[in-house]
């Protein structure tokens, strides 16, 4: 009889329909924020080649690079930021080229994500907020 019993409840381990049904919800939440998130990673990824490709092409003034960025963004789909956004300034090394951005993703109803994106082609990562 014990055996029975320790075989049955070896049987009956395993995930309830309320539990799958529950877990089920949370992977298809954590998908369509992914799916919201996504675009936006791979653009700010987008602006860090552009911004890094303008440094080593352009050595000229802050115009030049504005527009050489603005050019890197009309090919790579970059809609967040254009070249006026961009920090540009002279350091020992060179000119180093920053920038700095939010983006608001509506979720549900009021709800909405707020993502802070920053980067810079100085080896130290210090990202000033540009001065509106």
């Amino acid at each position: 009889m014990r055996q029975y019993q320790q075989l049955i409840r070896l049987k009956n381990r395993g995930m309830s329909l309320i539990g799958l049904l529950f877990v089920l919800g949370i992977l298809a939440l954590l998908v369509v924020l992914a799916s919201k998130i996504a675009p936006t990673v791979i653009e700010y990824m987008s602006i860090k080649r552009a911004i890094s490709s303008v440094k080593l092409t352009n050595g000229g003034s802050a115009s030049e690079i504005q527009r050489a960025f603005n050019k890197q963004a009309d090919v790579g789909y970059i809609t967040s930021i254009d070249g006026r956004d961009l920090i540009i300034e002279k350091t020992e090394t060179g000119l180093e080229i920053s920038f700095s951005y939010t983006k608001k993703i509506p979720l549900v109803g009021p709800a909405s994500l707020l993502l802070e994106y920053e980067g810079t082609t100085a080896k130290k990562a210090t990202v000033q907020k540009k001065q509106d």
